[in-house]
């Protein structure tokens, strides 16, 4: 991926150029926006391409319509936050493909910027079809892909796009994604230490047995930590379980066990009767849950072992919450693991999606090395070593 071409390898004067971004950001229920993070990630690619003397047209989805025109998920709010954001008027298309949008393109100059409206107002964005694809990439002459987060996506604007219009290259986010990723797991400074953390074994299990062929050390919290406890014949209480993954649970041990790769697991819980606001938080061995618990963080004495295990650790990779940080009593594991990589010397890159929310909670998100656009993405990166939306563009 390190061959990838970049908007660095092309000129763009007096080019229109196709941008792919994502501008899925959060909304309050009036239509603000309340995280522009996203945003400001793709603001160096656009500075680039208007600094060569380029044309911009930015292309986007935001959440999922299904293929319909659904006016609270229109990105005009976005035009609006980028016209401040750039200093200059960014001009909202009323679609992004058909005539309407065709006329507008031609009155764009060097130095304009504009917005088209949510591709997924269209099944043919999340269908990959061609005939979609096509006329998307009749609006330019240069397509540049800087929307890391759906670059595991294989939709019209990510893959088809860039099979039709060249040069098809990276935007700045993406070269950056592509040079951590390389840093953490491809050639990293050891020792290297992979956490992972959030809901269950089955979505990480690719990326679980990969990083077995990297790092160092790996740590595991999370819901998915107690399919793994209950397969060595602990109690876990009600406690999240995925009963059809407890041989592979095993099995991942093993093989951990097998290369001497150390396999962390919780040593205590905090543990409630409910997974509910007002739940009453109780610390149990993480062997012996009561019956009617189920264990939603990481304990403290858990906190200590894993800070003792990260301390020595010169990489550190980590995806997924160590508990539901959403509500106060059970959000001290994944506060302590952020606050262990904001104190670390190591190079510490996180994956992106809930643990990112949690970075932000706690204000150290200046204190991590590099954090991830895209969580899925990520993950896909982790399991395969690469991803559809980088394979379409153009290569050295």
């Amino acid at each position: 991926m390190l061959s990838t071409k970049t908007v660095e390898d092309v000129s763009f004067l007096g080019k229109r150029t196709l941008v792919r971004v994502d501008y899925n950001v959060p909304l309050d229920g009036d239509g603000n926006i309340t995280d522009d993070t996203r945003i400001r990630c793709t603001l160096p690619t656009i500075n680039h391409i208007l600094d060569g003397g380029g044309i911009v047209i930015l292309m986007s989805h935001l959440g999922r319509p299904k293929g319909q025109v659904r006016p609270e998920m229109s990105l005009a709010p976005i035009a609006k936050r980028l016209s401040r954001l750039l200093h200059q008027e960014v001009r909202m298309a009323p679609d992004c493909v058909g005539d309407e949008v065709k006329d507008l393109v031609k009155q764009l100059r060097p130095g304009n910027v504009l917005l088209l409206e949510n591709l997924r107002f269209h099944r043919g964005e999340t269908d990959n079809d061609p005939a979609f694809a096509r006329e998307l990439a009749s609006l330019a002459d240069i397509y540049v892909d800087d929307a890391f987060a759906t670059a595991h996506r294989e939709h019209a604007s990510v893959v088809g796009v860039p099979a039709i219009l060249k040069p098809a290259v990276a935007g700045f986010l993406i070269k950056n994604e592509i040079s951590y990723f390389n840093k953490a797991l491809e050639d990293p400074v050891r020792p290297l230490a992979g956490i992972l953390g959030g809901a269950k074994v089955s979505d990480k299990i690719k990326a679980i047995m990969r990083l077995l062929e990297k790092v160092d050390k790996i740590l595991v919290g999370g819901g998915m930590a107690f399919t793994f406890l209950k397969s060595m014949g602990y109690s876990v209480g009600k406690s999240l379980v995925e009963e059809d993954m407890l041989e592979l649970a095993q099995e991942i041990m093993g093989k951990a066990k097998e290369k001497g790769i150390p396999f962390y697991l919780p040593v205590d819980v905090v543990a409630a009767e409910a997974r509910e606001e007002k739940a009453y938080p109780v610390v149990f061995p993480a062997q012996e849950i009561p019956e009617g618990y189920m264990g939603l963080d990481i304990g403290p004495a858990t906190i200590t072992l894993f800070r003792q295990a990260l301390s020595t650790a010169r990489t550190i990779v980590w995806n997924g919450p160590m508990g539901v940080f959403e509500y106060p009593q059970f959000s001290n594991g994944t506060f302590a693991m952020v606050d262990a990589l904001a104190g670390s010397s190591a190079m510490t890159i996180l994956g992106g999606g809930d643990t990112d929310v949690a970075v932000q909670l706690t204000g150290n998100w200046d204190k991590i090395d590099y954090i991830s656009t895209g969580g899925g993405a990520f993950l896909k990166l982790v399991e395969t070593g690469q991803l559809p939306g980088i394979n379409a563009l153009e290569h050295d």
